[in-house]
């Protein structure tokens, strides 16, 4: 936690370089929330303005969801777990009497009610690669992108409680990497249900002809890999944004290397910036190797942040919600998050001397960021996560807030904060009051969406209008079916009788191909020309066929591919 100013030789209005030279870059706020109780703060639903309870009430919802945007949040972050906290004690017990995510619902489906109510915020959902099938899941998703008018992200997870794969057949989860290994083959299936499994202009709904969509634009994927077969087409036409914003949680070796090819925001979580900036450069770094633009990808940290007008009554608020914080939750949460059962070490048992190498370095870098503490006990761990749980906390005025946000933007080269509640609304409602006019008066965040009613998530988190789609540097761009140009006005058009739409076009003299035997590579048409033969006219004017030339048949494959010696098919009609 921290409750004083730290400005480790910085300006601290400044955020765009040292010397306070560049412009400040804006900061992205989400608010971090989850279908139950609580959260991240456990015991903290006992607090007498606290609303979290209220979760299963879909007007709770709709009401947070207005507030977060009238404060011009961009995104509501929903977390999700599949399964209870039972590691500490080796029971679910303390999870569930003191009501640390548990019980707590799906995330999906409250989400159009709020889209419904809103016009600008964003909403990310979490949901497990591990745990659902991509066909079910590309259909929810697209589903939502639809109903929120393109405002949905998909948090990518891999799961990381044995409690879910008990309940979901499994005796246990799939080793890390494991995990990881089918995520990269999921995402290779939502990439081809999302992208080319429908070209853009498939839907026409063409009254006069009956067509509402033309069935040549329409393909399967045949996707047939070692952890998925998915033969498609994908049972939904393409969204506002096809693809979700990808976001992706995750720090270690093989979440790094997923999210720095995959996700275009990536969470993470530290108790101060330097915990986070190794990370955050990997992440970076690995992007630009495989291609990307690093900046692109928007890193976000958790951050809990208790507002006070002045510093007294800030603490003030922070003792106030400690007292109702719940131990035993606390060390459930942690047992579920780390792994480890805190209830092997004693009470008074100094923890950053245990045998155990991992609650060790970590007890030990919790140490160097509150070095106030004398002793860390296990009880003393859980009252520094009753509020808040893992990661950054800050105590202060706007000023001293705003400051520790920007400091951790330059140190730890984040874009942004999850801003992860004490109380619900409170905690939120004190952002949008106190802190944010702070940030704005700083020119640190947003003074108005600045996009109007109608742009996607993605157009929010990257600040680029008109990007509806994934960038092209993403993976899942290479996918991408699109819409042919027109063709010119002049082009002459000899049809098969079946195929009305393939067009012939001349290079010049009669449809002659003067390409080298190097360029003469197989060339595919869409899916549903395959294994047919198919007239294609070549030529314009007089080398073509208005003028004497010939018409051609050429035999396409059932691979859809065009034998390289049949060069009449046009580039704007090749799947290639």
């Amino acid at each position: 936690m921290v409750s004083a100013p730290e400005t480790n030789g910085y300006a601290p209005h400044a955020n765009g370089d040292a010397n306070g030279t560049a412009p400040p870059k804006k900061m992205i706020l989400n608010a971090f929330v989850e279908m139950c109780s609580g959260h991240q703060s456990p015991g903290l639903w006992r607090h007498p303005d606290d609303k979290s309870m209220n979760f299963n009430d879909i007007e709770h919802w709709v009401e947070l969801a207005k507030t977060l945007e009238a404060g011009g949040f961009h995104t509501m972050f929903i977390a999700d777990v599949l399964g209870g906290y039972d590691v500490y004690k080796k029971s679910l017990d303390e999870a569930v009497r003191s009501g640390a995510q548990w019980p707590v619902n799906e995330p999906v489906q409250v989400v159009p009610a709020m889209a419904a109510a809103t016009k600008h915020i964003g909403f990310g959902v979490t949901v497990s690669t591990t745990y659902e099938q991509p066909y079910h899941l590309a259909r929810r998703l697209s589903t939502l992108d639809h109903l929120t008018k393109g405002r949905c992200g998909w948090n990518v997870v891999t799961g990381y409680l044995d409690s879910a794969a008990r309940n979901l057949g499994r005796e246990a989860q799939p080793e890390h990497d494991e995990r990881y290994a089918m995520a990269e083959e999921y995402m290779e299936v939502m990439y081809k249900l999302f992208q080319s499994s429908w070209r853009e202009d498939a839907v026409t709904l063409d009254r006069a002809r009956g067509i509402y969509t033309h069935p040549d634009r329409v393909r399967p994927i045949h996707h047939a890999g070692k952890h998925f077969t998915v033969p498609g087409p994908h049972i939904c036409q393409p969204s506002p944004q096809r693809v979700p914003v990808i976001m992706q949680a995750g720090t270690s070796r093989a979440g790094t290397a997923f999210s720095s090819k995959h996700a275009e925001a990536v969470f993470v979580s530290g108790h101060n910036p330097a915990s986070c900036a190794r990370g955050v450069a990997s992440i970076r770094e690995q992007a630009a190797a495989n291609g990307r633009d690093p900046r692109a990808i928007k890193v976000i940290a958790k951050m809990c942040v208790v507002l006070g007008r002045t510093q007294a009554e800030a603490e003030r608020k922070y003792a106030e919600y400690a007292a109702y914080g719940d131990v035993g939750g606390a060390l459930a949460l942690f047992g579920g998050w780390t792994g480890y059962d805190m209830d092997e070490y004693d009470d008074d048992e100094e923890l950053r001397l245990v045998q155990t190498n991992a609650i060790r370095s970590y007890m030990e870098g919790l140490g160097k960021h509150q070095p106030k503490v004398g002793k860390w006990t296990k009880r003393v761990l859980a009252e520094h996560l009753v509020v808040g749980g893992l990661g950054g906390t800050v105590v202060g005025t706007p000023e001293l807030v705003a400051d520790e946000l920007e400091r951790w933007m330059r140190e730890a080269d984040v874009d942004g904060f999850n801003i992860a509640y004490a109380i619900l609304p409170q905690s939120f409602t004190d952002v949008i009051d106190l802190l944010i006019p702070e940030l704005r008066r700083r020119g640190t965040f947003q003074d108005r969406y600045p996009f109007p009613p109608g742009a996607t998530l993605r157009e929010s988190l990257s600040g680029v209008a008109g990007r509806r789609l994934p960038a092209d540097d993403h993976p899942a761009s290479r996918y991408l079916w699109r819409a042919p140009p027109p063709p010119p006005a002049t082009t002459t058009t000899t049809t098969s009788s079946a195929f009305s739409s393939l067009r012939g076009r001349s290079n010049g003299d009669g449809g002659k191909d003067h390409r080298g035997h190097g360029e003469r590579e197989r060339e595919r048409l869409p899916g549903a020309f395959a294994g047919l033969e198919v007239g294609v006219g070549v030529g314009v004017g007089v080398g073509g066929l208005a003028g004497g030339g010939a018409g051609k048949k050429v035999h396409v494959g059932d691979d859809g591919v065009v034998p390289a010696s049949s060069r009449y098919v046009p580039a704007w009609l090749r799947d290639d």
